[in-house]
C-alpha cells in the first residue's frame, strides 16, 4: 500500500534544477521516482543514496517536492529527517551535497555519515 507523507527532506533550488534537468532527458524512464535514502558503508558507516528507482510499495513512503515524485524507505526517515540536498556546480566541486542535522560525524567527501 502506498503511503504519502510530507517531505522529510529539503531540496535546494540548485538541486531541483539539476534533478528536473535529468528527468527531462529523452531516455529518462518515467516509471522511476527519485529515491532518497541511506545504505551501509562508506568511511563513516552510512552512505547517502540519491538516484532514480522503481518504488517498493510495501516499504516506501512517497512524497513530492516541486513536482518531483520522491520515495524513501520508511525505515530510513529517522536518519534523514530535516536533511538538505544541494547541487554544487563549481570547478573544484560538482555534484550533490548533503547537510544532515542527524549526523554525528561526516567524512571528508560528504557522502558518508554516522549517527
Amino acid at each position: 500500500m502506498e503511503t504519502t507523507i510530507a517531505a522529510p527532506v529539503v531540496l535546494t533550488a540548485g538541486a531541483i534544477k539539476e534533478i528536473k534537468s535529468l528527468m527531462a532527458a529523452p531516455d529518462f524512464d518515467r516509471t522511476q521516482l527519485l529515491r532518497i535514502g541511506v545504505k551501509g558503508g562508506g568511511c563513516s558507516g552510512l552512505s547517502y543514496v540519491l538516484g532514480f528507482d522503481q518504488p517498493d510499495t510495501a516499504n516506501d513512503d512517497h512524497f513530492t517536492i516541486e513536482d518531483i515524485p520522491c520515495i524513501m524507505n520508511r525505515s530510513q526517515g529517522i536518519y534523514l529527517a530535516g536533511m538538505e540536498i544541494d547541487w554544487q556546480d563549481g570547478l573544484n566541486n560538482r555534484g550533490f551535497t548533503f547537510r544532515n542535522p542527524n549526523a554525528s560525524k561526516t567524512c571528508g567527501c560528504g557522502t558518508s555519515f554516522a549517527i
